[in-house]
């Protein structure tokens, strides 16, 4: 199982990891920079395609530090120029005060000719507080990226309406089970839960709803010289 999986929010990874699975091959190569690594979730997907995987992240994360490699902000990462092939950042940005700097200094360390990998929220409930501070629409990546010197390969709705619903209705379900096994909605709720992540997830299938996706993923190149 997905290390990141819980029996509420299995339906955003059914789909945000598919789409990483898919642009993984294509996009990543040698030496990999996984900025705000957190647990490093993607470390074995990633590892066929790549030489090396550090994980960058910071000493207060709410994640288990076991996994990172370097712990530093995503605005001075402590490596030279040009030292990495790929970028991997997977929902970072929005818990970044200033993600225009965090994308200049991703910049600095990619070689030219090296892709970046980024995942970002549209419609997302509050999270990681108080380090949660904006979201995404494509038109507002593709002016932060542009305007630190990358070429934009693709920006991707992942989702329509219903994933977006059937989500964040999961999360708020989960939590009315405050209260442990004495809660008659502890019992109540799962079931009912995964019900409404397996419609969400059929639905998503055939609903072109963008405008509402839940989720971005973007490919973005560093120029070649």
């Amino acid at each position: 199982m997905f290390r990141l999986t819980r029996y509420y929010n299995w339906l955003i990874f059914s789909i945000i990891n598919p789409a990483l699975k898919e642009r993984l091959p294509l996009y990543v190569q040698g030496k990999l920079l996984d900025i705000g690594c957190g647990e490093k979730p993607y470390l074995e997907m990633a590892s066929p395609y790549v030489t090396g995987h550090i994980g960058i992240d910071r000493w207060d994360t709410y994640s288990d530090k076991s996994n990172i490699d370097i712990f530093s902000t995503a605005y001075e990462i402590p490596c030279k120029n040009e030292s990495f092939d790929s970028v991997l950042c997977t929902d970072v940005l929005e818990h970044l005060k200033e993600p225009g700097l965090a994308l200049a200094e991703a910049y600095r360390i990619l070689k030219p000719g090296g892709f970046g990998i980024y995942t970002v929220p549209l419609f997302w409930h509050l999270h990681e507080e108080p380090y949660d501070y904006y979201r995404f629409t494509r038109y507002g990546l593709k002016y932060l990226f542009e305007k630190n010197g990358f070429e934009v390969v693709e920006i991707k709705a992942l989702s329509g309406f219903c994933a977006a619903f059937g989500q964040e209705l999961a999360y708020f379900l989960n939590g009315l089970r405050k209260g442990g096994k004495l809660n008659p909605l502890w019992w109540i709720i799962p079931p009912f839960v995964h019900l409404v992540q397996g419609a969400a997830y059929l639905l998503n299938k055939i609903d072109l709803t963008e405008r509402f996706s839940v989720e971005y993923i973007a490919v973005i190149k560093k120029p070649s010289k």
